[in-house]
Protein backbone atom coordinates (compact mmCIF):
# COMPACT_ATOMS: atom_id res chain seq x y z
CA UNK A 1 0.00 0.00 0.00
CA UNK A 2 2.89 2.54 0.65
CA UNK A 3 4.05 2.36 -3.38
CA UNK A 4 0.15 3.98 -3.99
CA UNK A 5 1.90 7.35 -2.31
CA UNK A 6 5.23 7.60 -3.68
CA UNK A 7 5.96 10.54 -5.10
CA UNK A 8 5.84 10.43 -9.21
CA UNK A 9 9.39 11.03 -10.50
CA UNK A 10 7.38 14.70 -12.67
CA UNK A 11 7.45 15.70 -15.90
CA UNK A 12 10.37 14.19 -18.35
CA UNK A 13 12.62 17.23 -19.74
CA UNK A 14 11.93 18.63 -23.09
CA UNK A 15 14.26 18.33 -25.67
CA UNK A 16 12.23 20.57 -27.93
CA UNK A 17 12.11 23.15 -24.59
CA UNK A 18 15.45 23.00 -23.93
CA UNK A 19 16.48 23.26 -27.39
CA UNK A 20 14.46 26.47 -27.88
CA UNK A 21 15.87 28.45 -24.72
CA UNK A 22 19.63 27.77 -25.90
CA UNK A 23 18.79 29.07 -29.46
CA UNK A 24 16.67 31.94 -27.81
CA UNK A 25 19.63 32.74 -25.57
CA UNK A 26 22.30 32.56 -28.29
CA UNK A 27 20.22 35.33 -30.79
CA UNK A 28 19.64 37.68 -28.11
CA UNK A 29 22.79 37.19 -26.54
CA UNK A 30 23.86 38.17 -30.64
CA UNK A 31 21.18 40.97 -30.45
CA UNK A 32 21.24 42.96 -27.45
CA UNK A 33 23.93 41.43 -25.32
CA UNK A 34 24.51 40.11 -22.08
CA UNK A 35 23.80 42.70 -19.41
CA UNK A 36 20.82 44.07 -21.70
CA UNK A 37 19.11 40.18 -21.63
CA UNK A 38 16.65 38.57 -18.91
CA UNK A 39 14.95 35.95 -18.24
CA UNK A 40 11.61 37.08 -19.30
CA UNK A 41 13.12 37.87 -23.19
CA UNK A 42 14.58 34.29 -23.51
CA UNK A 43 11.24 32.67 -22.40
CA UNK A 44 9.15 34.78 -24.23
CA UNK A 45 11.60 34.27 -27.23
CA UNK A 46 11.47 30.32 -26.55
CA UNK A 47 8.09 30.18 -26.52
CA UNK A 48 8.24 28.45 -23.01
CA UNK A 49 7.50 29.50 -19.56
CA UNK A 50 10.07 31.52 -17.41
CA UNK A 51 9.34 28.16 -14.66
CA UNK A 52 10.86 25.81 -17.46
CA UNK A 53 14.09 27.69 -17.41
CA UNK A 54 14.75 28.29 -14.16
CA UNK A 55 13.79 24.29 -13.55
CA UNK A 56 17.44 24.19 -15.42
CA UNK A 57 19.53 27.09 -14.40
CA UNK A 58 19.90 28.68 -11.42
CA UNK A 59 20.54 31.99 -13.04
CA UNK A 60 21.44 33.72 -16.50
CA UNK A 61 24.78 33.32 -16.10
CA UNK A 62 25.04 29.51 -16.07
CA UNK A 63 21.97 29.41 -18.48
CA UNK A 64 24.14 31.73 -21.17
CA UNK A 65 27.49 29.36 -20.35
CA UNK A 66 25.35 26.65 -21.62
CA UNK A 67 24.03 27.62 -24.42
CA UNK A 68 27.43 29.07 -26.09
CA UNK A 69 29.19 25.26 -25.17
CA UNK A 70 26.04 23.60 -27.35
CA UNK A 71 27.46 24.93 -30.52
CA UNK A 72 31.00 23.85 -29.26
CA UNK A 73 31.36 20.15 -29.53
CA UNK A 74 33.83 18.73 -26.54
CA UNK A 75 37.15 18.59 -27.20
CA UNK A 76 38.21 14.78 -26.63
CA UNK A 77 41.81 14.78 -25.12
CA UNK A 78 43.62 12.55 -27.38
CA UNK A 79 46.22 9.63 -26.85
CA UNK A 80 48.34 8.67 -30.01
CA UNK A 81 51.52 7.21 -27.91
CA UNK A 82 53.32 10.49 -28.89
CA UNK A 83 53.26 14.31 -27.70
CA UNK A 84 53.17 15.41 -31.05
CA UNK A 85 50.73 13.28 -32.58
CA UNK A 86 48.36 14.24 -29.85
CA UNK A 87 48.90 18.26 -29.83
CA UNK A 88 48.58 17.29 -33.64
CA UNK A 89 45.08 16.08 -32.95
CA UNK A 90 44.16 19.03 -30.38
CA UNK A 91 45.04 21.73 -33.23
CA UNK A 92 43.09 19.54 -35.28
CA UNK A 93 40.07 19.44 -33.64
CA UNK A 94 40.10 23.03 -32.27
CA UNK A 95 40.31 24.13 -36.39
CA UNK A 96 37.28 22.23 -37.35
CA UNK A 97 35.19 23.71 -33.73
CA UNK A 98 36.81 27.07 -33.89
CA UNK A 99 37.30 28.46 -37.44
CA UNK A 100 33.88 27.52 -38.98
CA UNK A 101 31.41 30.79 -38.35
CA UNK A 102 29.70 29.07 -35.73
CA UNK A 103 32.65 28.54 -33.86
CA UNK A 104 33.68 32.51 -34.39
CA UNK A 105 30.38 34.07 -33.30
CA UNK A 106 30.71 31.74 -30.27
CA UNK A 107 34.68 33.10 -29.10
CA UNK A 108 33.16 36.36 -29.49
CA UNK A 109 30.26 35.90 -27.11
CA UNK A 110 32.28 34.50 -24.48
CA UNK A 111 35.27 36.98 -24.86
CA UNK A 112 32.74 39.81 -24.44
CA UNK A 113 30.50 38.52 -21.95
CA UNK A 114 33.53 36.92 -19.81
CA UNK A 115 34.91 40.31 -20.43
CA UNK A 116 31.55 42.14 -19.07
CA UNK A 117 30.51 40.29 -16.44
CA UNK A 118 32.93 38.60 -14.00
CA UNK A 119 30.07 36.26 -12.70
CA UNK A 120 29.57 34.88 -16.10
CA UNK A 121 33.19 34.29 -16.16
CA UNK A 122 33.57 32.76 -13.19
CA UNK A 123 30.52 29.91 -14.51
CA UNK A 124 32.35 29.85 -17.72
CA UNK A 125 35.67 29.05 -15.97
CA UNK A 126 34.16 26.56 -13.76
CA UNK A 127 32.01 24.58 -15.78
CA UNK A 128 33.70 24.80 -18.93
CA UNK A 129 37.06 25.65 -19.09
CA UNK A 130 39.19 24.40 -15.78
CA UNK A 131 37.98 20.71 -16.58
CA UNK A 132 39.10 20.91 -20.01
CA UNK A 133 42.08 22.31 -18.37
CA UNK A 134 42.48 19.08 -16.13
CA UNK A 135 41.98 17.26 -18.56
CA UNK A 136 44.53 18.31 -21.35
CA UNK A 137 47.30 17.84 -18.21
CA UNK A 138 46.84 14.07 -19.24
CA UNK A 139 48.68 14.95 -22.57
CA UNK A 140 51.40 16.64 -20.98
CA UNK A 141 51.96 13.84 -18.15
CA UNK A 142 52.24 11.23 -21.11
CA UNK A 143 54.68 13.07 -22.30
CA UNK A 144 56.86 13.20 -19.48
CA UNK A 145 56.73 9.51 -18.95
CA UNK A 146 58.00 9.24 -22.29
CA UNK A 147 60.37 11.45 -21.70
CA UNK A 148 59.26 14.02 -24.91
CA UNK A 149 59.34 17.10 -22.50
CA UNK A 150 60.98 18.00 -19.49
CA UNK A 151 59.74 16.86 -16.07
CA UNK A 152 58.68 20.45 -14.76
CA UNK A 153 56.77 21.38 -17.58
CA UNK A 154 53.80 22.88 -16.17
CA UNK A 155 50.66 21.54 -17.60
CA UNK A 156 47.97 24.26 -17.17
CA UNK A 157 50.55 26.90 -18.36
CA UNK A 158 50.96 25.28 -21.88
CA UNK A 159 47.32 25.06 -21.64
CA UNK A 160 46.99 28.69 -21.40
CA UNK A 161 49.26 29.66 -24.07
CA UNK A 162 47.91 27.41 -26.66
CA UNK A 163 44.20 29.11 -25.60
CA UNK A 164 46.15 32.18 -26.06
CA UNK A 165 47.78 31.60 -29.29
CA UNK A 166 44.49 30.49 -30.68
CA UNK A 167 42.64 33.01 -29.54
CA UNK A 168 45.34 35.50 -30.95
CA UNK A 169 45.63 33.92 -34.36
CA UNK A 170 41.93 33.85 -34.84
CA UNK A 171 41.49 37.59 -34.18
CA UNK A 172 44.77 38.57 -36.58
CA UNK A 173 44.84 36.02 -39.06
CA UNK A 174 48.81 34.64 -39.52
CA UNK A 175 49.93 34.74 -42.96
CA UNK A 176 50.66 31.08 -42.70
CA UNK A 177 47.70 28.30 -42.25
CA UNK A 178 46.51 28.55 -38.91
CA UNK A 179 47.31 25.21 -37.60
CA UNK A 180 50.95 25.32 -38.64
CA UNK A 181 50.67 28.65 -36.88
CA UNK A 182 49.51 27.38 -33.67
CA UNK A 183 52.07 24.08 -33.79
CA UNK A 184 55.04 26.66 -35.05
CA UNK A 185 54.48 28.76 -31.68
CA UNK A 186 53.64 25.72 -29.12
CA UNK A 187 56.91 23.66 -30.57
CA UNK A 188 58.89 26.95 -28.76
CA UNK A 189 56.83 25.97 -25.25
CA UNK A 190 57.27 22.03 -26.02
CA UNK A 191 60.74 21.87 -26.72
CA UNK A 192 62.08 18.70 -26.52
CA UNK A 193 64.25 16.84 -23.42
CA UNK A 194 68.18 17.16 -23.89
CA UNK A 195 69.81 14.20 -24.84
Amino acid sequence: MKDAYKKSPGRPRSVSSQRAMLKATLELLAEVGFEKMSMDAIATRAGIGKTTIYRRYANKDELVADAIESVREEIRVPDTGNLWGDMDALIENATQITLTPLGKQAVAMIISSASSNAKFARVYWEKYLLPRKQAFASVIERAKVRQEVASDVDAGLVFDTMSGIMLYALIFPPEEAWTDYIRRSLSLVLRPMPK
